[in-house]
Parts: structure tokens; sequence; C-alpha cells
């Protein structure tokens, strides 16, 4: 119980920085504290560009991460519109991550993984997570001006979701003993790896709530899902989840560019010239790491605003930048003839190093 002393144990907290990167742009500019900002593309709202973050001003009017950045801009007409500067939001997120991986509970130091910019999981032992959490909050607080919101788990999975009933600026606890009470009755697409699709999927098998989930029928999540992801999906709806948390540096396993046009791409050959100079600068990416490529992906956004993807997995691993640029081209020969392009990217995955393990790690930055 919360406020209640315990016997020391190993807590999972997840952090979550509060609109991490509205909150940025506020502290360097201190007159748009309590306005309405939205951050996104280039700052233009006539440009095609998406908004990458808004404060909870803006929120309020209907905005969201995502959203075309012109939408927002009707939604919020009087918003503070921002373009995006990663330098900043990185030499953030660096001060952050330090602060934290610097606290220590009454029994030691705590172990950080990185998320992303603006989330970690921390593994401590204490007796008091609460208290534990609080502190850490401060000590983000008195290093940046950052504030923050805290979830505390018994494993990643309820750490993560606890979050959001913490934000803003708050600690929420959410463990075995209070799953089914908080969770429940809330709609599957609430849980930390459910995203639309998959709860509309679930809802054709009489899915509807978490709590349906947890009791449902396992052979039939697997007749939908596969035996891998439908038997995650059913321990997903029970809560349950790794509660390791791994300190170790994340390992990318591919590389992303993509492009969101001005004006739409029409013809087969646009499409192609715009692909090979993306999977160029991928496989770039890849090649400063010296590990071989096995499969190319291909994202295509359709107008107005229908996206698709498309992968191939390459006949052997590679380093030939030809062989890359070749299999992204081909998969344009797979996209709907006769439609305008609006974005395209083309993503490069690589083989993993012996012993990684990416299974449990969930990187934010930089996916395609």
């Amino acid at each position: 119980m919360v406020g209640v002393t315990e016997d020391p144990r190993s807590w999972v907290l997840h952090v979550d920085l509060d609109q991490f990167i509205a909150a940025v742009e506020v502290l360097r500019r201190p007159e748009l504290a309590g306005k309405p900002v939205i951050v996104g593309g280039r700052g233009d709202p006539t440009e095609r560009a998406v908004v990458s973050t808004a404060s909870y001003e803006a929120r309020e009017f209907g905005v969201g991460s995502g959203m075309p950045l012109r939408l927002a801009a009707r939604k919020a007409p009087d918003a503070i519109i921002l373009p995006v500067d990663a330098d900043a939001y990185n030499a953030a997120s660096d001060q952050v991550m330090a602060t934290l991986r610097a606290l220590e509970s009454e029994h030691g130091p705590v172990v950080l993984e990185v998320l992303g910019w603006d989330e970690a999981f921390i593994g401590v032992t204490t007796a008091d997570p609460e208290g534990f959490a609080r502190s850490a909050m401060a000590a983000v607080l008195e290093a940046t001006q950052l504030h923050s919101s805290v979830g505390i788990g018994d494993n990643k999975i309820r750490a993560k979701i606890a979050t959001g009933f913490g934000k803003p600026r708050g600690v929420f606890r959410l463990t075995k003993d209070n799953w089914l009470e908080v969770m429940g009755n809330r709609p599957t697409i609430d849980l930390w790896g459910v995203g639309s699709k998959v709860s509309k999927r679930l809802a054709g098998l009489g899915i509807e709530t978490v709590r349906q989930l947890a009791y449902a029928d396992e052979a039939a999540l697997i007749a939908e899902f596969g035996p891998r992801m439908g038997a995650w999906y059913r321990e997903l709806g029970r809560g349950l989840g790794s509660a390791v948390v791994d300190d170790s540096p994340w390992i990318a396993r591919g590389h992303s560019r993509e492009t969101t046009y001005q004006h739409n791409l029409t013809t087969p050959e646009e499409i192609r010239d715009a692909i090979r100079v993306l999977a160029e600068q991928a496989h770039a990416d890849t090649a400063k790491e010296g590990r071989p490529v096995f499969r190319v992906t291909l994202k295509v956004r359709y107008a107005p605003f229908f996206t698709q993807t498309k992968a191939s997995k390459l006949n052997a691993p590679t380093h030939d930048r030809d062989e890359v640029v070749a299999a992204a081209v081909a998969l344009a020969g797979k996209l709907d003839p006769g439609r305008e392009v609006r974005l395209l990217g083309v993503r490069a995955e690589m083989v993993m190093p012996d012993g990684a393990d990416p299974a449990e790690r969930t990187p934010i930055r930089g996916r395609l």
C-alpha cells in the first residue's frame, strides 16, 4: 500500500518527461509558457510535415503527435508552431539520463535502460518506491528544469502503463495486486504493444477489454496471431512481462531514411529515383556500423494520407551498396500504379552482433 513502509524489494520504474519537446522549447523561450505550442517539420504549416509534439495547451484543441501540421494549425489557429531542433532535444535528453544514471537508493546504485529522448526504465531496490520516484523527479527538475512522471511496477509492462495514470508530474503504482482492478475494464488498445489494427482483430474475436484478453482462449489467439504473438497477447492482458532492466548500450537493428515531398511524386521514374537516394543514405548509415544488411523495407504514403510498407529479404546478408539499393528500387514494382506519392522511406535492417538479444529492447528513436 502506498505510504506504508515495506520490505526492500526490486522495482521497475518508468520515467517519462512531460511534453518533453515542447517543454525544451519553452525553456528556451520562457514567453511561450502557458501557450499552445506545436513542434513539427520546419515550423511552416503550409509545408507537408507532421506534429512531433504539442504542449498540453495545444492538446486541448485536439492536436496530437503524428497529425499533419496543416491540420494542427487549423485546429489551434493561435498556436505557436516551431521547427524541430533535434540537437537541442538530444542535449536535454543526455542531461536527463545522466541525472537518472547517477541516482542511488538506500540499497545502492540504480540500473538505467534508456528508451528514447524522453523516457527510461530504472531498476531499483527500495522499501519506498514512491519516495524514490519523487526523488528522481526532483533530481531531474533541479538539473534540467524539466518535469516528469513516474510509473512504478513489478515489471516493465506495468511500469510503462502506470506512467499514463501519473501524468502530468505524478506517480502511480501498477502491479499484479491491482492490475485487473485498474486495467480490467479498459479497452485493449490501452495496452502497451496493442495498436488500432490489433485491437480491431481482437474485437473480431469478441475481445474488447483487457479482462477479456486476460481470460481469452489461447488457442483462438494463436489461430489469429500465430503461436508466438497469440500467447504473448494473452500474457499482455494479464500484465505479464520482463522485469529485467538492461543497461547495456542499445544496438540498432537497422537504419531508416524517409522524406515527405512538398509536391507529390507522380511518375514511376520520380519514385524510383527518390527510393534510390533514400536507400543510398540508409546503406551509408549501416556501413558506419560495419554490419551487413539482410532485409530492406519500403514505406510509402500515398496521397492524400494512406500508408503501406513492403519488405524484401535479401538472398544473403551483404555490405554491398548496389545490392541494397537494387532491392529497395525493386520494391517500387509492388507499389500501386497510378497513385501519387507524398512520402517515401527506406529501412535497411542489419544482422545483429553475436550474443546480442534485441527482444527486450524497445527503441524509440529513428524507427521507420
